[in-house]
């Protein structure tokens, strides 16, 4: 299960902040220092712009500066200092219901991709997220294709050697519908999903280990 507030490699983001004064500054200042996966790298009241390096969720960053009493609005990502710069690419999604959300991949090294985003109007629970082979949205998720599987492999985990390489695992919706996540993949690159589609299934991913015929081919988790 994706994590919302999984550590891993660091990654840089930077926000417009609603800030006035000193008093503002000095608000968001003591929201970031409480939290110890959050490193402030520059705050800059004038501009209302504040760039942190972290390890956590942009999503979780966000919450922190909002916690100061200040609205904040995720400018930009990108990889640590010490990172060869990589691609990055950002996914909406939206669907029925009022399901609505986006998802920013950033290549963080050759053979590590960043996935980070956060949903909303899901159902409480676990949902499976892939990325599909298709970027063609005419019918929903209906025109999408399958998951995006460049290897010929049967589905799986994330973690197994034998997977999609669109499997991205399940997230979780909480009892408001909202789910958060932060995922670490050494399968997927952006390269790769540039002009292809990200699916939120209706339901949990079983990581191909289900008795369901569908169980191998897409988790048995449902439409998108």
């Amino acid at each position: 299960m994706a994590s919302p507030d999984a550590t891993g490699s660091s990654c840089r983001l930077e926000f417009a902040v609603q800030m006035s004064c000193q008093g503002c500054a000095d608000a968001v200042k003591a929201a970031l220092d409480a939290a110890p996966d959050v490193k402030l790298l520059e705050l800059r009241p004038q501009e209302q712009s504040v760039l942190v390096e972290t390890t956590v969720g942009a999503e979780r960053v966000r919450e922190l500066l909002e916690n100061s009493g200040r609205r904040a609005v995720l400018k930009g990502m990108g990889g640590s200092s010490e990172a060869p710069p990589g691609g990055a690419a950002v996914a909406a999604l939206g669907g029925p219901g009022g399901v609505q959300g986006l998802v920013r991949f950033l290549q963080l090294s050759p053979g590590r991709c960043l996935v980070d985003g956060a949903v909303s109007g899901l159902p409480p629970g676990p949902h499976g997220l892939h990325i599909h082979e298709f970027g063609d949205l005419s019918d929903s998720c209906n025109s999408c294709g399958g998951h995006f599987n460049p290897d010929g492999e049967t589905h799986g985990g994330p973690q197994d050697q034998h997977r999609h390489a669109g499997d991205l695992g399940n997230i979780w919706a909480d009892s408001e519908g909202r789910a958060r996540f932060r995922i670490e993949d050494t399968r997927l690159k952006v390269s790769d999903i540039i002009g292809r589609s990200v699916v939120v299934a209706e339901g949990e991913d079983d990581l191909g280990r289900g008795s369901h015929p569908l169980s191998r081919v897409t988790g048995n988790s449902g439409p998108g």
